[in-house]
């Protein structure tokens, strides 16, 4: 029976607009419907999570807690039914889809955990009959706006911690990948959340992000997407300053270094540009590879490339590539590498006979002219370029040559050479021989045109907080 991602306001699931398909990109099937709202919606959910805020920003951090970690284990607990639909919309393969659910258990498992450890500080005085203290409160009602890529477990990267902090929220996720998500909701429903304290409402992203963002109680917006849409977001929350959180478009590089351990760069290589079949905003887009050893690399690697089996996530076996989300996505990412092998790259990877659906052969270009999409841009799909380099100050220069710092790989077994590139890479997340940097305790975010502000670990409560100096007299 297929699913329908309906809309959440005070509680209450309901459908209050059109419904529209969400279809498998494999294949086409309906997998559900989506309630598609309007602006008015949105408002009726921000005043919702207005009145729930008083209570919910005064519920002792104990029961705060528990009810996230009754969220964490029913998420836990549905992550292969949850994951097998997410896997059906957004075509992830099964694997993925269902790790993705149980790593969004444990964002509301660590922020549980997190919310009732102190806060706060008591600061030295310089005057008798004083004293000065301060104490963090929740900062209000947040809007959280989330992609399709990882449409579950970005959600959770934001939900988890505003609702420690005592905010309520108003969420939207992608009308390209809602099901899986909306299920997750409806586990902190299922949980005992109060009403009102999460809503999620469903339709065209600028109508319901400019509804939510006019609101007066809105005080946070927290946004993951394009950087394009997080510099219109960032000047509409300015009009009535609201605070932005916003983690946007990356282009990391991936680099290898002569004396790096080959067997662990290509496996890492694989991963970093592979995973989710390469639409990850953390994603490697610029292979750098030292001239000693790039030929030897850039074998292994396109014959590891060549030997991954393509097909549905749902499928037995599963296949090492799924679809992109969908037409579009594949359009984009041939046309970068069309346009490059038009400028004069070189596959280095075979050509595909794939099936039919939206997918993209997974491809490997060197000789890749700087002036193409594909060595400038972030590609958001399973299509690489492979670039040489001599020294050190070459390739920090080339890797940090872009607006974006999101994130940045490189491997290396020299502990010196260590050092000097986790401090000169320009990216808020760095791999260091390791190309699965994410995890619910450590800080992710960008510099430069990669986003403001960090998600997970203690920073990623501090973003939902505001700092109340007490003086106090005695």
């Amino acid at each position: 029976m297929p699913q329908v991602a309906s809309t959440l306001i005070a509680g209450e699931w309901h459908s209050a607009g059109t419904p529209r398909e969400i279809r498998n990109p494999v294949d086409g099937s309906v997998v559900g419907t989506v309630d598609y709202s309007g602006p008015e919606q949105a408002r009726a959910a921000a005043d919702a999570a207005a009145t729930a805020f008083g209570a919910w920003s005064h519920t002792p951090a104990r029961a705060r807690a528990d009810l996230l970690l009754r969220a964490a284990e029913l998420i836990a607990q549905r992550a292969e039914e949850i994951g097998t639909l997410l896997a059906a919309e957004a075509g992830k393969r099964a694997p993925e889809a269902i790790g993705e659910l149980r790593f969004s258990a444990e964002y509301f498992r660590w922020f549980a955990e997190q919310c009732r450890r102190p806060s706060g500080e008591v600061r030295p005085h310089e005057a008798p009959g004083r004293r000065h203290l301060t104490i963090r409160r929740p900062a209000g009602v947040v809007a959280s706006l989330t992609p399709w890529n990882f449409p579950c477990s970005i959600q959770a990267r934001k939900l988890a911690p505003a609702l420690a902090a005592g905010c309520t929220v108003v969420a939207r996720v992608s009308e390209k990948a809602p099901l899986a998500a909306t299920e997750m909701v409806r586990c902190l429903t299922d949980a005992g959340l109060p009403d009102g304290v999460v809503n999620l409402v469903h339709g065209p992203s600028a109508a319901i992000t400019d509804a939510y963002l006019g609101h007066p109680e809105v005080r946070v917006v927290s946004f993951t997407g394009s950087t394009g849409v997080g510099r219109s977001i960032m000047a509409k929350a300015a009009e009535r300053v609201v605070r932005p959180l916003l983690e946007l478009g990356g282009n990391a590089p991936f680099i290898v270094f002569p004396d790096a351990d080959l067997d662990a760069a290509v496996e890492g290589a694989l991963l970093a540009k592979f995973r989710n079949t390469g639409q990850s905003c953390i994603g490697a887009n610029r292979f750098y590879v030292h001239t000693e050893v790039h030929q030897e690399f850039t074998t292994r690697f396109a014959e590891a490339v060549d030997a991954m089996s393509i097909g549905d996530g749902l499928a037995s076996p599963v296949p090492d590539l799924g679809p992109c989300i969908d037409d579009a996505r594949v359009a984009a990412v041939t046309g970068m590498v069309d346009e490059a092998l038009a400028a004069g790259a070189k596959l280095v990877t075979k050509e595909r006979q794939l099936p039919s659906g939206s997918f993209a052969a997974p491809a490997l270009l060197v000789d890749v002219p700087r002036d193409t999409a594909l060595a400038r841009e972030e590609v958001f799909g399973p299509a690489a370029g492979i670039f040489s380099f001599r020294d050190e100050d070459e390739v920090v220069a080339e890797a940090n040559a872009t607006e974006m710092g999101l994130a940045a790989y490189f491997y290396t077994r020299d502990n010196s050479r260590t050092w000097r590139m986790a401090e000169q890479l320009d990216a808020g997340i760095v791999g260091i021989n390791n190309a699965l940097p994410s995890v619910a305790f450590a800080p992710m975010g960008g510099s430069k045109q990669s986003g403001l502000g960090r998600e997970g670990a203690e920073l990623g409560l501090e973003e939902f907080e505001e700092t109340r100096y007490l003086s106090l007299g005695i």
